[in-house]
């Protein structure tokens, strides 16, 4: 007999009394099992010849530039692909990608080697200046913001939250496009269903506000609020790609903590197409460990990991961006 399918159950986010107790401590045993590795013990044949075509691949399609300190990494999270595919050792499962271009397996490869550290306010001074940013914008037409690496959605869900906080609204004159390479943790970011301990530094007020806490088979877990996730677009998107399908006209983007992974020609050939994706003042959030400074014909640093787009390579339309073509290409 089929199990039924799990009924998530949500209600109001009451004061916080009910965290899943161990849940922490749990998925730290899950990330040490991880990242846990014994190469003499290895399922699967994999040398350093493996390890350099992995390398090579995912610096093509994905444009991550891997350090040579991630061969245990990379043998953890692929090792369950070869499982998938039958393959016994890592050089006929590199052959098999590599002799159809077309196949689906590059997605589940992409997936398995994309890093998704993400967390609800992370670097929260930059919703901070976010608020204050979208309380500056007075326009009768839409406001638009793009987070090019959403993850499992709590950066982009972090930016609908703010946005309703700016203009005291549910309803405000923000949409979000939310983008990431890995389709995996889009799917995640979609259904906005998060464990308690994922939330638990978020504030009580807007937890309550913007929450909805799970009862019975979702005990333990909550949820965003379908008013929150009615901001949001989700879409896959490689940053490494020739064409971006994108209507220009972004007040602010942000790309965080994706620039580390790129070698710096990379970084500067995406910056220059941020640009012309961006209303003039607009601003480009950047990682804590990011530094922009080679591109500054294109962006001017503004405060602490915050750069404003230089007028003249933003975008030539107003807010909407009718007059520019929607194809951005590299």
């Amino acid at each position: 007999m089929n199990k039924p399918d799990q009924k998530f159950e949500f209600s109001r986010v009451t004061p916080r009394n009910s965290l899943v107790a161990g849940a922490s401590q749990a998925a730290a045993t899950v990330n040490r099992a991880l990242m846990n590795d014994d190469s003499s013990d290895r399922e699967f044949e994999f040398n350093d010849k493996d390890f350099s075509r992995v390398r090579a691949l995912i610096l093509k399609i994905a444009g991550i530039s891997l350090a040579p300190s991630k061969q245990s990494m990379v043998y953890s999270r692929l090792a369950r692909r070869l499982r998938a595919c039958n393959h016994s050792r890592f050089s006929t499962y590199l052959d098999a990608l590599e002799s159809n271009p077309g196949s689906p397996e590059w997605e589940h490869f992409t997936n398995s080697l994309t890093t998704n550290l993400t967390s609800f306010y992370r670097e929260a001074h930059h919703f901070d200046l976010l608020k204050k940013q979208l309380q500056s914008l007075s326009r009768s037409s839409r406001i638009d913001l793009w987070c090019s690496a959403a993850s499992t959605g709590e950066e982009p869900y972090t930016m609908a939250i703010t946005a309703m906080e700016a203009f005291n609204s549910m309803t405000p004159p923000v949409r979000i496009l939310a983008t990431d390479i890995d389709t995996k943790v889009l799917d995640h970011a979609k259904k906005g269903v998060y464990r308690m301990d994922q939330v638990d530094k978020i504030p009580e007020d807007i937890l309550r506000k913007y929450f909805l806490k799970g009862k019975g088979e979702s005990e333990g877990l909550i949820r965003v609020r379908p008013e929150v996730q009615a901001l949001l677009t989700f879409r896959k998107l490689n940053l490494m790609d020739n064409v971006w399908s994108l209507r220009p006209g972004f007040d602010a983007i942000f790309c965080r903590n994706v620039m580390i992974y790129f070698e710096k020609d990379v970084q500067m050939q995406i910056l220059k197409r941020f640009a012309p994706l961006m209303n003039p003042n607009g601003l480009l959030y950047a990682g804590h460990s990011e530094n922009f400074a080679m591109a500054r014909d294109y962006f001017s640093l503004r405060g602490k990991t915050v750069y404003t787009v230089n007028t003249d390579k933003a975008a030539k339309t107003g807010p909407s961006g009718e007059s520019q073509q929607h194809i951005i290409t590299a």
